[in-house]
């Protein structure tokens, strides 16, 4: 792999180093709690289950196959990534913020012997690859926490090659209410508040009692992070519009006419009253409840201008 930018390594970690004060502000807040935290007992079998128990993540590490180059864009403890890397002969690269994140990501990959991630420390929105590089881009929960979300969609799609594959995941206007409200009550009642009404954090304390770090990480995540900002499905779509991006399929879907069975076989765009039913509809479902995070699925077109 080649890099525009020039880095250090430091314990196993590519530096690109940056100035920004965005990134060094969203870099300590993660570095101080880093999300998602493992569990006590987590091991290679248990990521394994956990990632073949999820619909969509068994189907895409089905659909990757093997000899690919992966970044996942936003790795955080780089759990998605050492999934996807789990089994296969694929190049994985992590990329991150947060220091922290990538060496608890990087000592798990030491203990339970998975050798084909390189961590990288930087800011997504730096030229840091080559462009053409990368068969498959996940990038989920990220773009929303940068100062130009945009800029850093624009940015990832010069290192997707033609006919990749890019997913990207952000915080919804509509689906994103029921935190926005709970986060608006700890602020004035404490975190009594989440231990009550926030979905997740009840699930992990009826699993995981004696798990306080995922549980403290979770809660920053979602309610005290210093930068958030929200996105809606027409908002992706002029970006893939303005990259030369194919537009795949969605979650939760853009219009209600198909079943979707298969994750990447391409559907409807729908139309803007569609589009926007359907984000309203997340309030009262689980994508509301948990987060408010809808995914967008991008195919490169071979065309591309983009070189």
């Amino acid at each position: 792999m080649n890099f525009k930018k020039k880095y250090n390594v430091d314990n196993n970690i590519l530096e690109f180093n940056s100035e920004d004060p965005t990134f060094k502000s969203v870099s300590k807040f993660y570095d101080i709690e880093p999300f998602p935290s493992y569990k006590k007992n987590d091991n290679k079998l248990s990521i394994l289950s956990v990632g073949e128990k999820n619909k969509f993540l068994k189907q895409l590490k089905n659909k990757i196959g093997y000899q690919k180059t992966i970044l996942e864009a936003g790795s955080g403890t780089c759990q998605l990534i050492s999934y996807l890397a789990i089994g296969t002969n694929n190049q994985c690269f992590a990329l991150d913020s947060s220091k922290n994140a990538l060496e608890m990501g990087s000592e798990f990959a030491k203990k339970n012997n998975i050798i084909n991630i390189t961590y990288c420390r930087g800011d997504i929105l730096d030229e840091i690859f080559e462009n053409k590089s990368f068969d498959y881009i996940w990038c989920s929960g990220v773009l929303h926490h940068t100062k130009n979300a945009e800029k850093g969609f624009d940015q990832l799609v010069k290192y997707l090659k033609d006919d990749g594959l890019i997913i990207v995941g952000l915080y919804n206007r509509y689906g994103r209410f029921w935190t926005n409200l709970r986060r608006y009550l700890y602020n004035i009642f404490g975190p009594k508040i989440i231990y009550n009404f926030d979905p997740v954090v009840k699930k992990l304390v009826k699993k995981n009692q004696l798990d306080q770090k995922k549980i403290n990480s979770w809660i920053r995540d979602q309610y005290k992070h210093p930068l958030e900002k929200t996105y809606t499905f027409d908002h992706i779509l002029s970006w893939f519009k303005k990259n030369n991006i194919q537009f795949i399929n969605s979650i939760p879907q853009c219009d209600f006419s198909e079943s979707n069975d298969d994750l990447f076989l391409q559907k409807s765009e729908g139309n803007f009253i569609s589009r926007f039913i359907r984000q309203i509809l997340m309030i009262f479902q689980n994508y509301g409840s948990e987060g408010g995070l809808f995914l967008f699925i991008g195919k490169k077109k071979v065309n591309s201008k983009l070189k």
